[in-house]
């Protein structure tokens, strides 16, 4: 295979990867039948980082793959580089491919004094050379006003949804939300499962981080197999409360579904110690063995990412991909 792809009008396609999450940049790659550019990374002993790529960029296409795994800061600063570098070897344009997007929680400000952190992440890629930005299940779609240029929002709900539909009796589902904030996203499964729709009431302390109550739900759940949709789990706090509520109003089953597996601190503990029956994620983080449990089922992104990678290099449309809702 070769490093680049050659349109009829000699434009070519360079996929460069992070290290963050190599297992799903080659699965990009070989979706895409390219190599990754060779790139040279490492971190000197006081933690700078260092890119090199081995072949001429010079009026390419490149895409920039880099999940904002953890550790966080070091993924999204080694992707800055990476676009940097570009911008300075004169590719043609360049696209930050990050799965999933770092600090995508603070896009609002809550109280006085706050960053919109969301924001700050747009304006360095922005800066740093980036054309265009594309990632996986925002966690929240205003954050694609926040780039001054164009945002390919892919959405893994139909994949999820698929799985899901093949796996439980669609007669006897009902869509649940986790708390008010992703009814919207709860709504858009409904629509597409044709089920019901249930959402649970809670109350976060905004000065203490991943803590929450659950108040009340409202919906029907009684005898049904129950889908909690997020866009992410990270200490799994949330998710594993919900789905407590929804067995003591009498939930036959309760599966979790959600795109970004953080997985953080005691996630694992508590999504394997509950009577959580399945949790359904994607790889737009690397799963490490140490945070996979037997009822964790990891569906693969990359398929997604390389038929957008292809659109975009194409000038076709991503929303299509998605029957023309993004």
């Amino acid at each position: 295979m070769n490093a680049v792809i050659s349109s009829p009008s000699e434009r070519q396609l360079v996929l460069v990867a992070g290290r963050a999450h190599p297992e799903l940049a080659e699965a990009v790659a070989k979706g895409l039948d390219i190599d990754l550019l060779p790139t040279t990374a490492y971190t000197f002993a006081n933690g700078e980082l260092y890119v090199r790529f081995g072949e001429s960029v010079r009026g390419t296409d490149c895409f920039v793959l880099q999940s904002h795994a953890a550790p966080i800061n070091e993924a999204i600063m080694e992707q800055l580089i990476m676009v940097d570098a570009l911008k300075r070897a004169s590719a043609r344009s360049i696209t930050a491919i990050m799965p999933c997007y770092g600090y995508a929680r603070q896009d609002k400000k809550h109280k006085g004094r706050e960053p919109i952190s969301a924001r700050l992440m747009a304006d360095l890629f922005k800066t740093a050379g980036a054309n265009r930005i594309m990632s996986v299940d925002l966690h929240t779609s205003q954050i694609q006003g926040f780039f001054d240029g164009p945002v390919d929002h892919l959405w893994a709900m139909p994949m999820l949804a698929q799985y899901v539909r093949s796996r439980v009796d669609p007669g006897n589902l009902t869509i649940v939300s986790p708390d008010a904030g992703r009814v919207r996203l709860a709504d858009q499964w409904s629509d597409h499962m044709g089920a019901p729709l249930a959402i649970i009431h809670k109350r976060r302390d905004p000065s203490v981080p991943n803590q929450v109550k659950v108040h009340e739900l409202v919906g029907q759940v009684e005898g049904r197999t129950c889908v909690l949709v997020d866009d992410m789990i990270d200490t799994g706090g949330t998710i594993v409360q919900a789905a407590e509520a929804l067995f003591e109003n009498g939930a036959k089953d309760v599966i979790v579904a959600s795109t970004h597996g953080l997985l953080s601190g005691p996630a694992v503990d508590r999504l394997r110690d509950s009577r959580i029956s399945e949790v359904i994620i994607t790889d737009t983080l690397p799963i490490d063995d140490d945070k996979r449990f037997d009822t964790l089922t990891v569906l693969s992104i990359a398929p997604l990412i390389a038929r957008a990678v292809k659109e975009v290099f194409d000038d076709g449309s991503v929303t299509s991909l998605f029957n023309g809702n993004v």
